[in-house]
């Protein structure tokens, strides 16, 4: 399974100046009537145009964290204030290990004691935690209320903003709570990213290298290129590879929103990679250092199922670890990991499910993953 590298943007404006890209970008997530539009550029948090067609009243509730809260809410609050809508808000604890039941609650205590009707719109400002469980609320909020994804780190900006799931942990399991939950649009502020520390900035380019590998061979072949530049938010390529990996994820999850074929290959290298976050304890890797990890492995997986060459995992690898990012997972036990594994979303019949890849740019979705494959993945030398 793999997309068309013929519908990679150009490249030929790489080198033209930052004022070249100061004009917004627009690509739309096509799901009939729960289309939305993503908007890709700078300055956007300034723009209540984009915001205030998607209100059904002119009233909203911005969900934010004690990380993000004191960089971003206030510009965001004066935006929407100024357009005169009234704005309340609810700071969460920051951080993955938050990611549960009991600050989900923190959200319904502030929509009730404020009286949130059903056309009060919940506004996610931050990352992925943040954006996955305003989501949540929002699809269970008298039964759905709508949503404004405004994604503040390249990791929710590429991936987990886009495509509608949304979600808590449990102590057995990552994201084995939620809902399937489309925003109502999508904003992603590149001038965010400026003050996101270097090891969330790598988290966020591990979900931007699984696009190349899944989908898009060329992609995967400019990130290689590109990496040094992508690391120092050269705003060129950060922009063009924002784009395109919500261009990738937007015509996948359009194809299959729920996730009952071809969407399950976003999941490249997550089976493993939420094992190893489960095992170390959430919050002790970052997701994407543990999608990172689990790539390798899906990797090294598919070269002993005869598709990769040793060649081609050792490029994996290489381009992992130029990102900033782990190629090695921690050795947590093969039983460790085959217990969470089993709790995995694509457990299907039993049957543990992996996303490998028939070769670098496609991906295949598998059952079939003979047990000394699994066991020799699990057991080397970490």
């Amino acid at each position: 399974m793999r997309g068309n590298s013929g519908n990679m943007p150009a490249l030929v404006t790489i080198e033209q100046p930052f004022s070249f890209f100061r004009f917004m970008q627009t690509l739309h997530v096509d799901l009939g009537d729960r289309s939305y539009p993503i908007h890709i550029g700078s300055g956007l948090l300034g723009r209540p145009e984009l915001i205030l067609p998607h209100l059904p009243q002119k009233r909203v509730m911005v969900v934010t964290n004690t990380v993000v809260a004191p960089l971003y809410l206030a510009q965001l609050k004066a935006t929407l204030e100024a357009a005169e809508v009234a704005v309340a808000q609810v700071v969460l604890p920051d951080g993955e290990a938050c990611k549960n039941w009991e600050t989900l609650n923190l959200i319904f205590d502030a929509l009730l004691t404020q009286r949130a009707e059903r056309k009060t719109t919940l506004i996610a400002l931050g990352g992925g935690v943040i954006g996955d469980m305003t989501g949540f609320a929002a699809a269970s909020y008298q039964r759905g209320v709508p949503f404004i994804q405004i994604p503040t780190t390249l990791l929710s900006q590429v991936d987990s903003s886009v495509g509608g799931k949304t979600g808590i942990n449990h102590p057995l399991g990552k994201n084995m709570i939620g809902a399937f939950y489309q925003p109502k649009v999508v904003l992603a502020d590149t001038d965010t990213l400026k003050t996101l520390p270097a090891r969330e900035l790598s988290a966020g380019l591990a979900e931007v290298i699984k696009y190349g590998l899944i989908w898009d061979a060329g992609f995967l072949a400019w990130l290689e290129a590109n990496m040094d530049r992508l690391r120092a938010l050269d705003p060129v390529a950060i922009t063009h590879a924002i784009y395109r990996s919500c261009e990738i994820k937007a015509q996948v999850v359009g194809q299959d929103e729920r996730e009952g074929g071809i969407r399950a290959i976003l999941n490249l290298g997550h089976t493993f990679g939420h094992a190893i976050e489960t095992g170390m304890g959430y919050g002790n890797w970052l997701h994407g250092e543990a999608v990172a990890a689990g790539m390798a492995m899906a990797a090294e997986t598919s070269r002993r199922m005869g598709w990769l060459s040793e060649a081609d995992v050792a490029r994996t690898r290489a381009l992992i670890r130029v990102a900033g990012l782990p190629d090695v997972a921690p050795d947590l036990g093969a039983d460790t990991y085959l217990e969470y594994m089993g709790h995995d979303k694509k457990v299907e019949g039993g049957k543990m499910r992996f996303v490998l890849l028939k070769k670098l740019g496609e991906a295949v979705i598998t059952a079939d993953v003979p047990t000394d494959v699994l066991t020799g993945v699990l057991t080397a030398p970490h």
